[in-house]
């Protein structure tokens, strides 16, 4: 994914040396000081990329509005979201599963929402005060308001405390990140018409609760209330589950298990509408996407997660001249400049995916662009993961791509059914899917869905960087018994026609 040669390294330090910028700087700048680098945003891709500048000698600060860092991912996204998913399933699977295991838990069992959310809220509090602390280490200056550029060299930031300050810069860097789509027509509270942000802080377990969107964050947050309690109905536009990029038939197998969880769905269903109802609940107004006889689904909490935009509003680009691209994306080229070199933008604001890991490479790409070295991030690379139970990810191609492209491939696939590591751990759903050029044996694209299918994914993601065959891996020994002898059985498909154990 990162092509930056290891051999550039020494010539990034002699390059800082000559401009001075491996000198040790206080945390505070005088009002005159000019920085190195200004950060607008501290999210994923905004820290890191604030630690790594500061790490290779820039005098960096970094704004950020929100008064905590950690950006929509740490604060409000995946990593609360996973807090809950880990303990509902725990939840779930104490109530579902552990008798079977010969496990039998006395005086019954239920759930304090209260701690819950308070453990999630403390992970969060840990998580954000760390990234401080990795600051004040790396000496970045923490600036909390909302940044604006007012020229090509300097940030005007509305100090959360009030009033304002302006930093003089060499560089910028635009990391603000995406916010929720709005559904037209429909008003988010927060209380009852809720968005992941609100899904992440209910008070209660809703009795029924609708899911407009079968995205990852959907699907996600509807497993957490379903495990919990709720009666979940999941509305989706398309014909399939799990958003873009995901393969057709890990897509399918993912619906199946999903709905033998608890989660009904709704496919190729538009929603209309939500009214309020005088006793507080809802009615999910919906009807087929072709058209057709309209249904009300009733409920006490809907859930919108249609996607999400970039957040680049209010930012002060016109004023300085930064040329937009298509649906509010701002225009990079390959080392994440704009059209003004001195201004680059990483993350959910340009073109790639919207990850929390993407975003990250970006910001450490781009500081080491702008000290001279010519960086690359190989969108192919870049994994994706549902955190569902079971989990889905995948990096590459889908058979679909390839299909659609021309190319020819081979295919491998091994069930977890077959693999002795799941088959203890009686949690055999899924299986691995590894696709191939069908002349050189490269590995194109691999799918798992089980349930640590985002650990799995990052051997398949070294692989594919590092250009392997399928062969290359089916002739590593992987450790017995464990669920990556899975990948190892698909690709033994793929690279002889047979696998051992399957």
């Amino acid at each position: 994914m990162l092509r930056v040669a290891s051999t550039r390294f020494a010539a990034l330090r002699t390059h800082n040396a000559a401009f001075g910028l491996t000198r040790p700087f206080a945390a505070s700048a005088a009002a005159d000081e000019v920085y190195d680098l200004v950060v607008v945003g501290g999210g994923p891709g905004g820290y890191v990329g604030s630690i790594k500048a500061a790490q290779m000698g820039m005098k960096v600060a970094c704004v950020e509005k929100r008064g905590t860092l950690g950006g929509t991912c740490l604060n409000v996204g995946c990593i609360p979201s996973k807090a809950l998913l880990n303990n509902s399933h725990l939840y779930h699977q104490a109530k579902n599963d552990f008798a079977s295991r010969g496990i039998i838990i006395e005086g019954g069992l239920k759930v304090d929402l209260t701690k819950m959310m308070d453990q999630k809220t403390k992970n969060v509090s840990a998580l954000t005060g760390g990234i401080e602390g990795l600051f004040k280490k790396n000496k970045v200056d923490y600036v909390k308001g909302m940044g604006k550029l007012t020229s090509t060299t300097s940030v005007e930031v509305q100090l959360s405390d009030g009033g304002t300050q302006t930093l003089k810069t060499k560089n910028i860097m635009l990391a603000t990140g995406s916010e929720v789509m709005p559904f037209p027509g429909v008003t988010i509270d927060e209380k009852t018409v809720v968005s992941s942000t609100g899904a992440l802080s209910l008070e209660k377990i809703p009795e029924k609760m609708v899911v407009i969107g079968a995205g990852v964050i959907g699907l996600e947050l509807g497993s957490v209330w379903e495990r919990l309690g709720s009666k979940v109905t999941v509305v989706e536009f398309m014909d399939s589950i799990g958003g873009a990029g995901i393969d057709a038939e890990v897509a399918k197998t993912f619906q199946r298990v999903l709905k033998k969880q608890g989660l009904s769905f709704k496919l190729k269903t538009k929603v209309m509408g939500i009214e309020k109802k005088p006793d507080g609940s809802l009615a999910v107004n919906v009807e087929a996407a072709a058209g057709g006889k309209a249904e009300a689904i009733d409920c006490d909490v809907a859930l919108v997660c249609i996607g999400r935009r970039p957040y680049t509003d209010s930012l002060g680009l016109e004023a300085a001249g930064i040329t937009m691209a298509e649906k509010g994306k701002v225009a990079v080229n390959s080392q994440f400049q704009t059209n003004v070199p001195n201004v680059y933008a990483i993350g959910d604001i340009i073109d790639g995916p919207m990850l929390a890991h993407k975003a990250e490479d970006e910001g450490v790409l781009a500081v080491e662009a702008m000290q001279g070295a010519h960086v690359h991030l190989d969108y192919n690379m870049v994994p994706s993961v549902v955190y569902t139970h079971p989990e889905v990810a995948w990096v590459g191609k889908t058979e679909e791509q390839l299909k659609a492209a021309g190319v020819e491939y081979k295919k491998g696939n091994f069930p977890f059914m077959a693999n002795s590591r799941a088959k203890t751990n009686a949690d055999t759903d899924g299986f691995v899917k590894v696709l191939t050029d069908a002349a050189t044996d490269k590995l194109l694209g691999v799918h798992i869905i089980n349930s640590a299918a985002g650990e799995l994914i990052g051997e398949a993601c070294l692989a594919m960087e590092y250009g392997a065959s399928s062969e290359d891996i089916a002739r590593v020994c992987h450790a017995h018994p464990t669920l990556s002898e899975a990948l190892k059985g698909a690709c033994q498909q793929t690279a002889t026609g047979k696998s051992i154990n399957f």
